[in-house]
This record gives C-alpha cells, sequence and structure tokens, in this order.
C-alpha cells in the first residue's frame, strides 16, 4: 500500500452476505462487522456499499428462487433491504456502533446539485463517527437511472468521499492471469496500468453467485477510482482478517494503484 489509509470504502458482495441466494448469512456479517468496527476504532472512516437486499428478499417472501423480471427484482429489494439493513444494524450495535442507510441511484452521482448532497450527508456522518451502509436504490430504480451494480456503485461513492482506498470484497482471490475457461491461472498481485491485456483477462466473466457484476465491472470499476486518485483492490471476503490486514499495508488479492 502507498500510502496511509484515513477513509476507507469496502463493497461486500451478494455471494459473501447470503447462504443458497437466499438466505443472509448472519455469521459471516457478523464478522465483517467486528472487523469494520476493529477499523473505525483504530481511526480510519469506513463506509460500506452492501449488496443483499433483493436475495433477503427472496427469503422474506418464501420464492424458491431470484427473479428475473425487473417488477420482482424491486418487489423483492423493497422488502429485503429493511432486513438487510436491521440485520447490519444490530450487528454493529451490539459494538457500540451506530449505522445509517443511505439508498442511491445514478442520479445522484450525475446531477451536481444531489452529488453535492450526497456529498455533504456522507461528510457528515462519517464526522458523527456513523458507518454510512449505502446500496442501490433498486426497489424504484429503472434502467435509465440505475448505476447497475455494486462494484460500479462503490467506485462512485469512492470517488465522491475522496477515498484513500477502494476494496472490492468478494469469492474469488483476486484477478488471475489467466481467464477461468482457459484454467487454473496465478494471482496477479498489482496492476499499475489497466491496458487492453487485464480486460481481456476479465472480458467475459459471469457474475458471483447471486449478484449482477462479475470480474469486468470490477476492472470497470478500478479504472475509475484510479482514475481519480483512489488505491483499488479486489480480494476475497472468505479471509478472516483480509481488511485489517490491508490497512496495515500488508498485501492481499490484487492491487490497483492509483494514477494521479
Amino acid at each position: 500500500m502507498s500510502r496511509k489509509v484515513r477513509r476507507l470504502v469496502v463493497k461486500i458482495g451478494t455471494s459473501l452476505l447470503t447462504r443458497d441466494d437466499s438466505h443472509l448469512d448472519a455469521k459471516r456479517m457478523r464478522q465483517f462487522a467486528n472487523e469494520l468496527v476493529r477499523i473505525r476504532k483504530a481511526g480510519v472512516e469506513v463506509l460500506v456499499v452492501t449488496s443483499g437486499a433483493i436475495a433477503a428478499g427472496v427469503s422474506e417472501l418464501g420464492w424458491r428462487e431470484r427473479p428475473t423480471a425487473i417488477v420482482q427484482k424491486q418487489v423483492a429489494a423493497a422488502v429485503g433491504q429493511p432486513r438487510l439493513m436491521e440485520t447490519y444494524r444490530q450487528l454493529f450495535r451490539s459494538k457500540g456502533v451506530r449505522v445509517a442507510q443511505l439508498l442511491l441511484t445514478r442520479e445522484d452521482f450525475e446531477s451536481q446539485s444531489r452529488a453535492q448532497n450526497a456529498q455533504a450527508t456522507l461528510s457528515a456522518l462519517l464526522h458523527s463517527k456513523v458507518i454510512p451502509i449505502i446500496n442501490e436504490n433498486d426497489s424504484v430504480a429503472v434502467e435509465e437511472i440505475r448505476v447497475g451494480d455494486n462494484d460500479t456503485l462503490a467506485a462512485r461513492v469512492a470517488v465522491l468521499v475522496k477515498a484513500d482506498l477502494l476494496v472490492l470484497l468478494t469469492d474469488v482471490e483476486g484477478l488471475m492471469d489467466k481467464h477461468p475457461d482457459h484454467g487454473h491461472g496465478k494471482l496477479i498481485s498489482r496492476v499499475e496500468h489497466i491496458g487492453s491485456n487485464v480486460e481481456a483477462i476479465a472480458h467475459g466473466t459471469s457474475g458471483a453467485r447471486g449478484g449482477t457484476g462479475g470480474m469486468q465491472t470490477k476492472i470497470q470499476a478500478a479504472r475509475k477510482a484510479t482514475s481519480h486518485g483512489v488505491d483499488m483492490v479486489i480480494a476475497s471476503g472468505k479471509r478472516s482478517g483480509v481488511l485489517a490486514s490491508l490497512i496495515k499495508g500488508k498485501p492481499a488479492g490484487t492491487f490497483f494503484s492509483r494514477q494521479k
């Protein structure tokens, strides 16, 4: 890590937050909460971009599988979001930390006035030692106003708040040197420049279980973040203590160096 981390944005993917695509994994969520609390109490400002609302809604509604129709996804998100947030609230509250919910759409970044309002709210929450928990407003967002995936959302949030580091937690170790279709590859530990070779490795990879992104959206997020001065890491959320290690400057996953 090339600089001290004072402000951290962490994105947690659906595959890490759920069991069987549709049940929140309270044990793993507790592990994330405990680690984030320790990081915040060490003096690092923390923002969380979370997936999992649709999956939580599928479970709450008793549906057998994740829907594909947009209206059903919106219903699941509307039902699942409060359940997701209540789980976070209880986990963080048990450690004496308060959280806040922010639901955003693309307009909140592309409209100057709305972006300024979002930035001011996030700054005030951090000043009050509250951890913002952010998700896309899936219950009302349509294609024209969707950010699209939480990798991109996390990158936009990191740029908005001028974070030092963005960490995308997923269920793989990081970016490998070959496409999964071509066999088992080796971890690429550091990327200084996102060129055509990096994009070729990521192109066409499918999303994680239950999620909407994949390695391609993570590379797009890295391009967004690093071009605006934010370092980024793709790392496995299945590794205990991975965030604490990164904050201490220890290598994990794939590090993307900021460009300015």
